[in-house]
């Protein structure tokens, strides 16, 4: 008779259940405080031809679901609140050389790691053991078939004692329980019965399509498949004859998984009184690795099962995350660690998590945890600086004289020592004053008169990028600033009573020896020429039909340009250099002789 076979599957996880379905995945768990909490996704599988050849489909997919597995296990215990632990320094390197993630290198090392011990534990034992017992006289006149059921035989016990051993550890019992949760809930839909409690409880905690069943399935087949294999004594040498069979046994591990997994499924699909019989020693297994759990248990995997059917059925259900918690201290190490030549780690780690968190760099002491999202927000921005992005561009936002701008690679990054000259501009700004504002950029400057004096502020610059960020601040801004395209006073009509200028002033053969992150910025921006005095020749020409009698010109400079730069515009009127907050020369004053 053919069984009604359900399409989701499950897996137990730490205090709680994986089901996964057609098109989508759903882990519930259950928190220290008595919450349930859930995260689903969905599937996303492109259809691989493998999956379509028995046997090998079930030797791929074995592995392929160690690794989901794995990755559900250490996902359940994060959000349980369990320590996973902090990754070593090798999983740091293979995460970067490979880049991939952390997580997913620690589990593919995890699976790697249990594969091998599985092998160790349920292969080389064996034949370990069987190996010995050939050094007894007349064990090695034995039929071969026979040395092979004893190797079958021992790996029984060996599978036998290790469950017993596993299900004393208290978190592995309550793993067990929600095990047997996990087989009544799907033999509960799989009945046809109603999704409740109530009825889950009734059900078995055996199921057919159980990972314990294809365990002991491998040994059978293995059994099978050993009998058709020689003796190999190995020429009269134990370690020979050790050898060669562990090396044949590895190598048929393919196909015995393979024809194991095909096996259960076909099981599964039948009950009649000779099916039974087969499935017989995998249920019996799954007594010692399920426990009847308790309704609470149930609940958590009817929660698992029902987001399932609910994704499965209903594409328009976006996924959801747990709710993580993580240590701040250990997530900005690992920040930190990405940080490390960025020159000023600790610093840029603080401006991350002042955006990430949106709290005021002094409070950063206080914080002792974030959210999973936060946490791979400010990662994902460590990343950008670690490649070379400068920060600012990062995170694509900057604060200049107390106005928080948008900036990325359209415009050069305002600096704090530019402030300087906004703090002269202002004193300058009278009422009803016109104000110039050329190579402007982000429109930083533009912006902080307007907004700080009230004044109606004019903006240029001969970049249509530029311009484009410039306008995005304005409007975010509000700022009483109109921009216009032009190459210094091209296309600016009218005098002015004020002008500032941030012109581009590193000479050409410097700008290739900047800091990497600064050369990530528009060379239109930082080129001024051979001498970097390229611009301010070309204002010295033409300010004088712009600026009124007695008005004032501000303009940034190097700090050794200061002398050079006076010179050029002491025809115009008084010249004055401001200085910076470091001592060095920054702003040029010009007052228009009246």
């Amino acid at each position: 008779m053919r069984k009604f076979v359900s399409k989701i599957g499950g897996q137990a996880v730490l205090e709680g259940v994986m089901m996964r379905g057609e098109k989508s995945v759903a882990t519930a768990v259950r928190t220290q405080d008595g919450k349930i909490e859930v995260e689903s996704s969905r599937i996303q599988e492109e259809q691989k031809w493998w999956k379509k050849v028995p046997v090998l489909r079930g030797f791929l997919n074995f592995f392929y679901m160690m690794f989901i597995g794995s990755k559900v296990l250490m996902r359940s215990a994060e959000v349980y609140g369990e320590d996973v632990g902090e990754p070593g320094k090798f999983e740091l390197w293979l995460a970067e050389k490979s880049k991939k993630s952390v997580m997913d290198i620690a589990i593919v090392i995890g699976v790697i790691l249990g594969v091998v011990f599985a092998i160790g534990l349920f292969v080389a034992l064996p034949l370990g053991v069987v190996t010995l017992l050939e050094l007894i006289p007349g064990f090695g006149a034995i039929h071969y078939v026979w040395r092979n059921l004893v190797v079958s035989g021992v790996r029984m016990i060996v599978l036998l004692g290790y469950l017993l051993l596993v299900s004393l550890v208290p978190d592995i019992k309550r793993v067990f329980m929600y095990h047997g949760a996990e087989h009544k809930v799907i033999t509960c839909f799989e009945q046809g019965e109603e999704l409740t409690v109530e009825n889950a409880r009734r059900m078995s905690r055996q199921h057919d399509r159980c990972g314990t069943s294809f365990l002991v399935i491998t040994v059978f087949v293995s059994v099978l498949v050993s009998a058709f294999l020689p003796t190999f004594d190995g020429g009269g040498s134990k370690m020979a004859s050790f050898l060669l069979r562990f090396l044949t046994r590895l190598a048929l591990l393919p196909v015995v998984a393979g024809v194991s997994y095909e096996v259960l499924k076909g099981l599964a699909k039948f009950d009649n009184a000779f099916v039974r019989v087969l499935k017989k020693p995998g249920l019996w297994f799954q007594k010692l690795t399920t426990r009847e759990p308790d309704d609470s248990m149930l609940e958590v995997s009817l929660t698992a099962f029902k987001t399932v059917m609910q994704m499965d059925a209903d594409e328009t259900i976006e996924p959801v995350r747990f709710h993580v918690k993580k240590d701040y201290q250990l997530v900005r190490k690992g920040i930190l660690s990405d940080l490390k030549d960025s020159g000023e780690p600790e610093a840029i780690a603080d401006w991350i998590f002042v955006k990430v968190l949106g709290v005021e760099r002094s409070a950063l002491s206080q914080v002792e945890s974030v959210d999973e999202a936060q946490a791979e927000e400010a990662a994902a921005y460590a990343l950008r600086v670690k490649n070379g992005e400068p920060l600012q561009y990062a995170l694509g936002e900057t604060n200049f004289y107390g106005i928080d701008l948008k900036v990325d690679p359209r415009a050069l990054i305002p600096r704090g020592d530019t402030e300087v000259l906004v703090e002269e501009a202002l004193k300058c700004v009278k009422e009803g004053a016109s104000v110039l504002d050329i190579c402007t950029g982000s429109g930083a400057i533009a912006i902080a008169v307007a907004l700080k004096s009230g004044a109606k502020v004019t903006a240029s610059d001969l970049s249509e990028d530029a311009l484009a960020l410039a306008k995005e601040n304005v409007e975010k801004t509000n700022a009483s600033v109109t921009l216009v395209k032009s190459d210094l006073f091209e296309n600016v009509e009218g005098e002015f009573d004020l002008i500032t200028a941030n012109p581009p002033y590193i000479p050409s053969a410097e700008v290739d020896k900047l800091d990497a992150f600064v050369k990530r910025e528009p060379r239109l921006a930082l080129d001024g020429g051979e001498d970097g005095l390229d611009c301010y020749r070309a204002i010295a020409a033409t300010v004088a039909q712009h600026l009124k009698a007695g008005g004032v010109l501000l303009m940034e400079i190097g700090f050794d340009q200061a002398q050079s730069v006076t010179a050029l515009f002491a025809p115009l009127g008084k010249t004055e250099v401001l200085k910076d907050l470091e001592g060095h020369d920054r702003v040029v004053k010009v007052t228009k002789n009246v």
